[in-house]
């Protein structure tokens, strides 16, 4: 009678035990596109005030963590939720985990306290063959290649980083299929009116792709002509030339007439014959 008495304070115990344990129940995505927001929500019947983090990390090789977020329970069997970036990670396996510090009570045997994601890497599906630098007026063409899309089309969406304005909704655009690939091919004339960077994502019937970033840029100036301040030069009053005096021109002398000169030889000629006679 004293061991059937001492059995049912045990499982009295234990159920007691059982009742006042706490549960905590993450939920996660199975698996998500890389470049994709991951949402998880922690429901818990835990005392409000109960404090603890959940923590995103990459669970291959190693336990490499990437965020870790507070939560503080507000009561009332209430539902958390938290966001975590995966913007640029790999595919692979990820995992997400509640993690207390300090005393706490552990939680109820069916207690959800991790739970494993795979992150799908299709980035490099998409080709782009229009520059990813563009200026407005020609802005913003976008165009490539989906791998395997063929002509099954694809959906686009454009958001300006800066803005946050969408400036292209969400539609599916026609591909066509490169009959040596298989590729979806694509071409797609978004108008922008400022400059911007803007997020191009791609996502099909089997989800999210990935996102192209293209910078808009105002369109350079056209280079003006260099113009030179003209410098006046002062005038200056030229030196004054010294004209050398005009030669005069030395008078010319008539000739003497021959007879004039024959007549004067004759004259001397007698003149000296007398003389000379004279003399004798």
């Amino acid at each position: 009678m004293k061991k059937i008495l001492l059995l049912c304070l045990v499982i009295s115990l234990f159920l007691i035990g059982s009742v006042s344990a706490y549960g905590m129940y993450l939920s996660c995505p199975t698996q998500i596109a890389a470049g994709q927001t991951l949402k998880c929500s922690v429901n818990s019947d835990y005392p409000a005030g109960t404090s603890f983090d959940l923590v995103f990390y990459q669970s291959q090789y190693t336990a490499t963590e990437i965020d870790r977020q507070s939560v503080t329970l507000q009561g009332g069997n209430d539902t958390e939720y938290k966001l975590f970036d995966t913007t640029g990670l790999k595919g692979g396996q990820y995992k997400v985990e509640v993690q207390f510090s300090g005393l706490y009570t552990q939680p109820r045997s069916n207690s959800i306290m991790a739970q494993i994601v795979q992150l799908i890497d299709r980035s490099g599906d998409i080709t782009i063959t229009s520059p990813t630098t563009q200026t407005i007026g020609n802005a913003l063409l976008i165009g490539g290649s989906i791998a395997n899309e063929g002509n099954s089309g694809v959906q686009l969406k454009v958001t300006g980083e800066n803005t946050g304005q969408v400036v292209f909704t969400q539609q599916y655009i026609r591909t066509t299929k490169d009959i040596s690939s298989g590729a979806g091919v694509f071409s797609q004339q978004v108008t922008v009116n400022q400059p911007d960077d803007y997020d191009a994502q791609f996502s099909d019937a089997n989800g999210y792709i990935g996102v192209v970033t293209f910078h808009v840029t105002s369109p350079t100036p056209a280079q003006t002509a260099t113009t030179f301040p003209l410098t006046t030069v002062p005038r200056t009053t030229p030196a004054t030339l010294i004209t050398p005096p005009t030669p005069v021109p030395t008078p010319t002398k008539s000739p003497v007439p021959v007879a004039v000169v024959l007549g004067a030889l004759g004259t001397c000629i007698v003149i000296s014959s007398g003389l000379w006679k004279k003399q004798q």
